[in-house]
C-alpha cells in the first residue's frame, strides 16, 4: 500500500519541489519555455503538493480572483500517471476550495488531452479552443 500525502504548501523548502515537478512536465516533458512557466503569479497563489512514500510527486496552485478560484498548473511526474494521484489531488483541492464559502466558481485552462479527465470531476467546457504556451486549451468551470 502506498502512502499519499497532500499538503498545502507552506514552506519555501515545499514551494521548490513544486517548481521541479512543473519544470520537470512542463518545460522538460512539453517543452514550455521557462519563462512562459514562471509567469511570476506563483506569489499570490496557494500551491499544492503530493507526495508518494516522501517522493514529491504532484503539484497544482491555485488563485483567487473574486468569486473563482482559477486552478493552474496541475503536474503529475510521468512515471506516477495512471495512479488516480491526479484525481486525489483534484478531490483534495475542490474540498480545500469549498471551504470559502466566497467563492462560486473554480475555473481552469485544460489541455485538450485531460478534457475528459476534469469533465470526470464535473468540470464543464465552455468557449473556444486556445493556444496556450503553444498548447490547445479549452476553459472549464465547476459550479459550486
Amino acid at each position: 500500500m502506498i502512502n499519499v500525502k497532500i499538503t498545502r504548501i507552506t514552506s519555501p523548502e515545499d514551494m521548490e519541489k513544486c517548481f521541479e515537478i512543473r519544470k520537470t512536465v512542463f518545460v522538460h516533458e512539453q517543452h514550455v519555455s521557462l519563462s512562459e512557466e514562471m509567469d511570476g503569479l506563483d506569489k499570490e497563489a496557494e500551491h499544492y503538493l503530493l507526495s508518494v512514500d516522501g517522493k514529491s510527486t504532484a503539484t497544482a496552485r491555485i488563485r483567487y480572483l473574486s468569486d473563482v478560484a482559477k486552478i493552474e498548473r496541475v503536474a503529475v511526474l510521468k512515471n506516477m500517471r495512471g495512479y488516480a494521484l491526479g484525481q486525489r489531488l483534484m478531490d483534495f483541492i475542490i474540498r480545500d476550495i469549498k471551504k470559502n464559502p466566497a467563492i462560486k466558481n473554480l475555473k481552469l485552462g485544460a489541455q485538450i488531452q485531460v478534457v475528459t479527465f476534469y469533465e470526470k470531476l464535473g468540470f464543464e467546457s465552455y468557449g473556444d479552443e486556445f493556444l496556450d504556451a503553444g498548447i490547445k486549451h479549452l476553459w472549464m468551470q465547476l459550479k459550486i
